[in-house]
Order: structure tokens, then C-alpha cells, then sequence
């Protein structure tokens, strides 16, 4: 190699050398510069957490504790006229303890000091707040519903209560109480359970939630949003700031319910104290004019101090004064299930309305013998419109066996809504049932029979349906094939912008069955009241009825086995607009008096003739009813 090769080799391996020497410290360099970042940052967090965690900790307890939260005002209920309010709040307080302020050592003088001011027991402050949360500076709820005066009591010995305060906490009062209960439902205290679903929605321990009823069902609505008031101390409390920063408090939207409270008073008189149900319903909207089940309860007593044993005596009663019977119900329809079978008949023509069947009383299936409600020597010969205006089981027990079937009468069932929820805006409802024989194979792992047909075609068997189902079947016959959603809410209405909001009426469903059938059903109702089973009770002179009474066979209720039904409308040659929907079913357990349809009438003369129950009874001559059953002992149980 020459001397030139030999230089040029030499001095790009210098040049390579050289390179690499600068790439290593640059790269050195960077990663100093990095460590050196890290270093620093890793030591503020170490000052941050550790050796300034405790002054943070204590600065950000006593900025919290300058922030006071400002209750928001629950919306207010209205019935349909929307002129006095049914549901309102009234101011009270509620009691907080921080033990988190109190001295290390003083916990149990001050609760038990705190607990005679609010007059209370001591164990009762430690059952709220055990020892485990005792350092907590959250503040915790000792008692809700404490007047003024204790409140003036408490702030006169504040210094020997340190950790004590107090908040403006409104309860909740039912102007109506008695049969409105289940429709209103009642508030109370929100559970740890409740406040995990309902966290992020703004919901906090302290939050009153709606427990039943359209409380609950629109407590969204209904709850507002509170509001607070905060100021900036020093380590000493001197305020910082002079005018404190409010944020006000947003008050719950008031609700207008379709409820008339006339008609709703009316319903509840003419049921009387009977164990059962009233139902009162516009047909061409949906809307509830009146929803009455008795046994009813007082809501007002959840706001006690001894809501809980007030609530336990409820759930212990008998005659169950927490269930709302005319949706949470469900009672086999007896024979105003022969509303949809009459209109099976004539839609599917398996058998022609003017041809009769013989009624003897009785009828011979396979081995049993089925006996006619009137008993020997029976109907006679009867078409369908007789049969239905008799209520003659064994015509319907012909019809439903040899000509419809239960697959049919199943289908019928279903079109008329039964077996499914209506969507009433309620939070519980009954669904009611409809049999079938892929059912009974599942269920009982047997064969449909030829006497699970007929009892299904007399309403009675496994079908089972409530009051509101009831009622809203007759509906359908009024709008000849069209049932809308029962519904309570009629209106929402902000007062802070003074909005109103209408609840639009809503189809649920359409059915196919032609115009002409349902214009022979509703004159074969109308018949039945004129020249049928309810042709005395339900006689009325001032308005055209139409309807079909039932009487539902149960067992296990002592002397007394039948439920007492009666479904109607009026006035009969009215359009669906102007027209009401009653169903009254009276329970078992009352003394046999088949008051279902007496209660209809009552009811119906009241609203198209704005009377009273006792103006009612008089115009239809009902009295003597009323002084009888007084006579008797007044109470039906």
C-alpha cells in the first residue's frame, strides 16, 4: 500500500473515532439532563404527599367546612285542576354531627349531651355512627325533623358541642292522604343501596329519594338541584373574602297529575272499607281520573320517628295496606272475560250470533260435571247476545271448546292486552296471565285439557288479570280496537322558566278486527246492562250504560268465595271522547254483598252529573244499602 493510502485510511478511522465520541457524550448528556428532571420532580411529589401531606390534609378540611349546602325545594303535585297542591313541603331541619371536630376522647360526652337536646337515646347517635367513623369529618345525620325551637336550644349551648350543625331540611306533606297513598307514594331517607345506582346522577347521602308511587317514578323530576353557600377562611376561620359565592338552589319541577280529586273522592267513598279496588279511565286518552285500593295508608307517617315501626306494622297487615290493588293485583276476570270472547266470536265467525245453544244448567265434559252460575233447570236456549247479557257459562263453555279454542281465545287475550304490562307510569306493575298449553307443559310438565279450555272460557283458571287490565279491555271496546297507554302525569311545569309541558296521549296498540264487530259488542254491553245480571244495580235514568259484570270463584277466603266484579262505560251513545271507563272489583274477603256494581253506578251518576257519593246514593235510591250494611256493623272484612 502506498504512503498515501496508507494516510487516507489512517485518517478516516480518526474521523470515525472523533464521531462516535461526540454521539456518546450528546447522549450522556441528554440522559443527565433527563435524571436530573425526574430527581426534582420525584422530590416535590415527596414534599407534596409526605412532608406536606398532614398541612394540605388540614387546609382542605377547613375550606370544606366553610362551604354550607343549600336544600332545594322538592316539586309540588297537583291533581288535573291543578288549583291546590296535594303534595307540599314544610320547613324542618335536620341535626349533622362532624366527629371528626370533636376532641379526641369527647365523643361520648358530646352524644350524649347532643342526644338529650334532640331527645333521643345515646345508643341511637352510636348506631349512626360507629367507632370506625369516627375520625371522619364528614359530616353524618343524627335526626331529620327537628322544629325550631330545638334548633334555638342547641345554638344557645353550641361551645359545649363542637362538631353540632344544623341544615334547613324540608318534609315532605300530603294534603291528601286516604285512598291517594298508592298513586303519590311517599319519600324517605335514600339507602347505601340506592346511592350506588344513583351516585352519578348527583344523588348524595343525605338526598330524600321518592320510595313508591309517582314520587319515585319521577323523582328525577321531582328532586331539584341544591344549591350551597362558601367562603374562604384563614387556619383561624377569619373569612377571607367579604361576599360569599351562592350558587341558589334549583327547585324540583311541580307535577299535574290526571287525577280529578272530586272523582278520586267519589271512587273511594263508594268502595267504602272494602278490601278491593276502583278504577276510573278516559278511554280516548289514557288518562287516570281515579285509582282508589283499600286498604290505603297515611304517607305522612314516613316523616316520623317511628317510621319504621310504622312501616312494619303495614307490611304485617293482613289486608296488605302497601298494595296497590289496581295494578299490582291480579284476580282471575271471571265474566268480563266474556267481553273478549264475544268478540272472538264474531270477528273469526266460528259460529253465528243469532244461532242458540241450549243451557240445562249443567254440562258433562269427560268426567266432571261443569254447573251454570243460575244452576238447574239453566238459561234455556240463548243466542250471543242473551248469553252474554246472562252471563251463561255454558254457552261460553261451547263456544270456547268446540268452536274457538284455546290457541284463539289465547291470541284474543293477548290483543285485548292481557298477560303484558301497560306501561302506566308507576315503578311496579302486574303483568297478569295468559295460559297456554306450551305454558302447562313447562310449568306443571302435563297436557292442556279440555277443562283448562272451558275454565279459561269463563274467565277463571290460570287467567289472571288487574283491575287497570280490566279496565283498559273495556276501553278498547270504546275505541273500537284502539287502546292508548294508562297514564298519571298530565303536565310537568317548571317554575323557573314557567314552562308547561303536556303528557301526549299514546297508542299502545292498533287491532285489525273490523269496525262492524266492535259496533255489535258495545250494543250487546249495552243490553246486558238494560236486560241482563246487572239490570237493578246498575239502573240509571240520567245516563246510558254499557258493561259486564263478573263474579271470579276463589278458594281459601272462609264463607265467602266469589270477588265481585263490574266493568262499564257511559254514556253509551257518546263518542269515546266524551265517554269514562269504571272497573270495581270487590275482594273475597269481604261479607258477600256484590257491591262491585252498586259502586259503578255511584260512580257514574257522580261524574256526569257532578254530584257527590251522597247526592249519588240518594239519586239512584241506594240509601237503604248504606243503612243496612250500617246495621250490620259497617265495616266489610
Amino acid at each position: 500500500m502506498s504512503g498515501k493510502n496508507r494516510f487516507d485510511s489512517a485518517f478516516e478511522d480518526s474521523k470515525n473515532k472523533s464521531g462516535s465520541l461526540k454521539k456518546n457524550y450528546k447522549a450522556s448528556f441528554l440522559l443527565g439532563i433527563i435524571s436530573v428532571f425526574f430527581a426534582v420532580y420525584a422530590l416535590k411529589l415527596f414534599s407534596l404527599q409526605i412532608l406536606e401531606g398532614a398541612q394540605y390534609q388540614n387546609r382542605s378540611v377547613r375550606i370544606s367546612r366553610t362551604i354550607t349546602k343549600i336544600a332545594a325545594q322538592r316539586g309540588e303535585i297537583f291533581d288535573r285542576k291543578a288549583k291546590l297542591p296535594m303534595v307540599i313541603n314544610t320547613d324542618s331541619f335536620a341535626v349533622d354531627l362532624i366527629p371528626g371536630e370533636i376532641p379526641q376522647g369527647y365523643f361520648d360526652t358530646v352524644a350524649t349531651k347532643l342526644a338529650k337536646f334532640l331527645g333521643i337515646s345515646k345508643m341511637n347517635i352510636d348506631t349512626k355512627i360507629p367507632s370506625r367513623l369516627r375520625k371522619s369529618f364528614s359530616p353524618i345525620e343524627v335526626k331529620t325533623n327537628v322544629p325550631f325551637e330545638i334548633i334555638s336550644n342547641i345554638a344557645e349551648n353550641l361551645t359545649d358541642l363542637p362538631g353540632v350543625s344544623w341544615r334547613n331540611k324540608p318534609v315532605r306533606y300530603y294534603a291528601e292522604t286516604g285512598s291517594l297513598s298508592h298513586v303519590l307514594g311517599y319519600v324517605g331517607d335514600i339507602t347505601n343501596e340506592e346511592l350506588k345506582l344513583m351516585y352519578n346522577k348527583g344523588y348524595t347521602s343525605n338526598s330524600i329519594v321518592g320510595k313508591t308511587g309517582i314520587e319515585r317514578q319521577y323523582d328525577s323530576l321531582l328532586q331539584g338541584k341544591e344549591g350551597s353557600i362558601s367562603r374562604t377562611v384563614d387556619v383561624h376561620g377569619r373569612i377571607l373574602n367579604e361576599d360569599p359565592v351562592v350558587v341558589p338552589p334549583v327547585s324540583g319541577k311541580n307535577l299535574v297529575l290526571t287525577i280529578d280529586s272530586e272523582i278520586q273522592t267519589l271512587a273511594e267513598k263508594a268502595l267504602g272499607e272494602r278490601v278491593g279496588a276502583a278504577v276510573v279511565i278516559k278511554p280516548a286518552s289514557g288518562e287516570i281520573l281515579a285509582m282508589v285500593s283499600y286498604p290505603y295508608f297515611d304517607a305522612n307517617i314516613f316523616s316520623k320517628d317511628d317510621a319504621s315501626a310504622q312501616y312494619a306494622k303495614l307490611a304485617a297487615d293482613k289486608n296488605k295496606p302497601m298494595l296497590n290493588r289496581v295494578v299490582n293485583a291480579e284476580y282471575p276476570p271471571a265474566s268480563t272475560f266474556k267481553i273478549i270472547m264475544s268478540t272472538a266470536v264474531l270477528s273469526e265467525k266460528v259460529f253465528p250470533a243469532e244461532k242458540k245453544i241450549e243451557c240445562p244448567g249443567r254440562i258433562t265434559y269427560g268426567d266432571r260435571v261443569f254447573r251454570c252460575h243460575i244452576g238447574l233447570p239453566g238459561h234455556g236456549w240463548l243466542d250471543l247476545k242473551n248469553a252474554l247479557a246472562q252471563s251463561c257459562d255454558v254457552y261460553f263453555w261451547v263456544i270456547g271448546t268446540d268452536h274457538l279454542g284455546v290457541e284463539r281465545i289465547a291470541s284474543y287475550s293477548k290483543e285485548f292486552g292481557f298477560g303484558q304490562s301497560l306501561g302506566i307510569d308507576l315503578p311496579a306493575q302486574s303483568n297478569g296471565f295468559v295460559p297456554t298449553p306450551q305454558w302447562k307443559e313447562r310449568r306443571y310438565h302435563e297436557k292442556w285439557l279440555g277443562g283448562d279450555t272451558m275454565n279459561v272460557s269463563i274467565g277463571q283458571g290460570y287467567t289472571l288479570a288487574t283491575p287497570l287490565h280490566v279496565a283498559n279491555m273495556m276501553a278498547m271496546v270504546c275505541n273500537s280496537g284502539k287502546i292508548y297507554r294508562p297514564h298519571l302525569l298530565k303536565e310537568i311545569r317548571d317554575s323557573a322558566n314557567d314552562s308547561v309541558q303536556e303528557i301526549k296521549p299514546e297508542v299502545m296498540h292498533e287491532s285489525t278486527v273490523a269496525p262492524e264487530v266492535w259496533k255489535d259488542v258495545q250494543r250487546n254491553l249495552r243490553y246486558t246492562i238494560t236486560d241482563g245480571t246487572a239490570v237493578y244495580p246498575m239502573h240509571n235514568t240520567s245516563v246510558q250504560i254499557a258493561g259486564k259484570t263478573g263474579t271470579a270463584e276463589v278458594n281459601g277466603v272462609g264463607k265467602n268465595h266469589w270477588h265481585s266484579w263490574m266493568v262499564a262505560y257511559a254514556p253509551f251513545d257518546a263518542p269515546p271522547e266524551e265517554q269514562v271507563v269504571v272497573a270495581v272489583l270487590v275482594e273475597a274477603v269481604n261479607t258477600w254483598e256484590w257491591w262491585a256494581p252498586y259502586a259503578t253506578n255511584i260512580i257514574i251518576q257522580g261524574i256526569f252529573n257532578n254530584q257527590t257519593f251522597e247526592e249519588s246514593v240518594d239519586a239512584l235510591k241506594f240509601r237503604y244499602l248504606l243503612n243496612r250494611q250500617r246495621a250490620a256493623g259497617g265495616r266489610r272484612e
